[in-house]
């Protein structure tokens, strides 16, 4: 009977102390944090407020940011705490360009990466199709140029002594030639009489006339139409594996450029079930030669259906040119290698000026991929062109990749409010980029490779990704090359072009509130204070103490995206 009014007191007392907890530090009266993360080295990306050491979040928004006891407050009996124990918390890290179903697709399939020649190549097929038998399509990705010597392009005899009757298919590194065996190219129709399609080429041999298998640019299309289709399951299947793979590095957010907006259904499926754990801002790509009613239409309506914190498909994807290595970016100048080409672009600049110019009126965000400096150049005219004709306000046009420009063009970036939306890794000084894109390019134009420093310097703004499946969507090893500007071996000794080394603190702002100003969304995502999206992640290490040149070996600790602990590594 004496435990009764002990139990009342009890109660009443825990009422009170938890009623206590409802007022934070900034004096409003709040309920209790549904997450706490304490006792961390909270680099916020507020100029107000560098550092703190604990960030609480209720209703998937961050509700406090400061010391341990001023968070501490927030704390209620459901509320959950994470011990961040010292380590480095960052914002989440947004990759600024991004296929991400083709991504997603890649992590069960063939993969080349970091092969050193042909033998090796072979050596990874014979093992995939020891594990894999059967009569199905091979497909994978991730071959490079410098794999091949000289010539720099693969053939389909290296295929064919494998898969004498089975189809193979597999994607460069780069996403712009492909490498296919004589099964496929026949499935595909493909002979000496098959003319080379607009913007792309058949490689053929010099003496025969035959195709030797690999297919530039659009001449992949033609294999590409007759590789048996994904089912939805096999495509909800392997975005779950995507978006999980993606929380583990990292990444909170995704802005892609191409292949996504055809699954927009899926991803919206996903939302519905609960199981969406990366936001995404996805483009139309927006194909030559011109803008068609249709294509403002598909436009247009995904817009309107399609404007939250998790799905946003309020952007125009162009490509106005290819790449250096297989000479189909578009230069000012005759390439050193061989000065009988100059790339070409895919569009016809008054057809490019003309769609610009319309989408830009209609408020629509514009990402144009342009590598060589003829691309870059013909992008910011059209964007100048536009904002000479509209107006616009918060407009924000960005280039995608650059990776040669002249100088001339550089201040333009800052002067238009155009974003150098760049990927640290693709500078990565490799065989492929010091033997193949380097000399292709030639002296000149490699010394002006991937100028992020000198565009910022200029008043431009960064924004960087990875464009995966070209390369990883791992950004450490992203923050590694925009600071070194070096292998992870340290070659070269001096750096590729080292003017180019950014700052850790520079690096990380690419990723998240350089990429959020890139997105239109810095005033809900890209760093740490009241009010902004509960997107954040604990790293494994300080990435500011430590050698630069360890960064790449940097783990993901815990993902929280909008206040929902998607990813915590097992730490046992």
């Amino acid at each position: 009977m004496r435990m009764r009014p002990l139990r009342g007191v009890l109660q009443s007392l825990c009422l009170l102390f938890c009623a206590a907890l409802m007022v934070c530090a900034q004096g409003r009266l709040v309920e209790p944090a549904d997450i706490i993360v304490v006792h961390g080295r909270v680099y916020t990306e507020n100029s107000q407020q560098p550092w703190a050491q604990a960030v609480a979040i209720h209703r998937g928004k961050i509700v406090a940011v400061g010391d341990d006891a001023v968070v501490e407050r927030m704390r209620g009996l459901g509320t959950k705490v994470i011990d961040a124990g010292r380590k480095l918390v960052l914002p989440g890290f947004v990759d600024c360009h991004i296929h991400f179903i083709d991504g997603s697709f890649s992590l069960g399939r063939v993969n080349l990466e970091g092969a050193k020649d042909p033998a090796e190549i072979q050596k990874r097929l014979r093992e995939y199709a020891s594990g894999h038998p059967g009569n199905d399509w091979v497909l994978g990705r991730g071959w490079n140029y410098a794999m091949f010597g000289a010539e720099a392009l693969p053939h389909k005899k290296y295929l064919d002594e494998i898969f004498p009757d089975r189809p193979v298919f597999i994607d460069g590194f780069d996403g712009h030639t492909y490498w296919a065996n004589s099964k496929a190219l026949a499935l595909a129709g493909i002979t000496r009489e098959t003319p080379d399609p607009p913007n792309g080429a058949i490689v053929r041999d010099a003496q025969t006339g035959e195709a030797t298998g690999a297919l530039k640019e659009s001449a992949q299309d033609l294999v590409a139409k007759v590789v048996p289709k994904p089912s939805r399951a096999e495509k909800l299947l392997a975005l779950r594996a995507g978006m999980k793979w993606a929380n583990e590095r990292g990444i909170t957010r995704v802005h892609s450029a191409g292949g996504d907006f055809e699954v927009l259904d899926l991803f919206d499926e996903m939302l519905r079930r609960g199981d969406l754990s990366v936001r995404l801002y996805i483009a139309y790509f927006l194909n030559p030669p011109q803008l068609r009613p249709q294509d403002l239409k598909a436009i247009e309506q995904a817009r309107k259906k399609f404007h939250d914190d998790w799905i946003d498909a309020s952007a125009v994807k162009f490509m106005v040119d290819g790449v250096i290595e297989s000479h189909t970016a578009a230069m000012l100048e005759p390439y050193s290698d061989d000065p009988s080409l100059k790339g070409k672009l895919f569009w016809e600049p008054a057809n490019y000026n003309s769609a610009v110019a319309e989408l830009d009126k209609r408020g629509l965000q514009l990402f144009t991929h342009a590598i060589g400096d003829y691309g870059v150049r013909t992008a910011l005219d059209a964007y100048e062109n536009a904002e000479a004709r509209n107006h616009t306000d918060d407009r924000r046009p960005r280039i995608e990749h650059i990776e040669t420009i002249t100088q001339a063009d550089i201040p333009r970036f800052g002067k238009l409010g155009v974003i150098a939306s760049m990927q640290p890794l693709h500078s990565y000084p490799d065989a492929d980029t010091l033997d193949v894109w380097a000399r292709n390019a030639g002296p000149d134009r490699a010394s002006r490779a991937w100028v992020w420093k000198t565009i910022a310097d200029a008043g431009g703004r960064l924004a960087f990704g990875s464009d995966w499946p070209v390369v990883t969507l791992d950004p450490w090893q992203g923050v590694q090359t925009a600071v070194t500007r070096q292998t992870l071996e340290g070659k070269p000794e001096a750096g590729f072009v080292p003017k180019q080394r950014l700052t850790v603190a520079q690096a990380i702002d690419g990723y998240t509130l350089g990429a959020a100003f890139a997105g239109r969304r810095e005033k809900t995502e890209g760093s740490l204070e009241i009010g902004k999206l509960a997107d954040l992640i604990i790293l494994s290490q300080n990435i500011f103490d430590i050698d630069p040149h360890k960064i790449a070996a940097t783990k993901v600790v815990t993902t929280i995206v909008g206040g929902r602990l998607v990813f915590q590594a097992d730490t046992k």
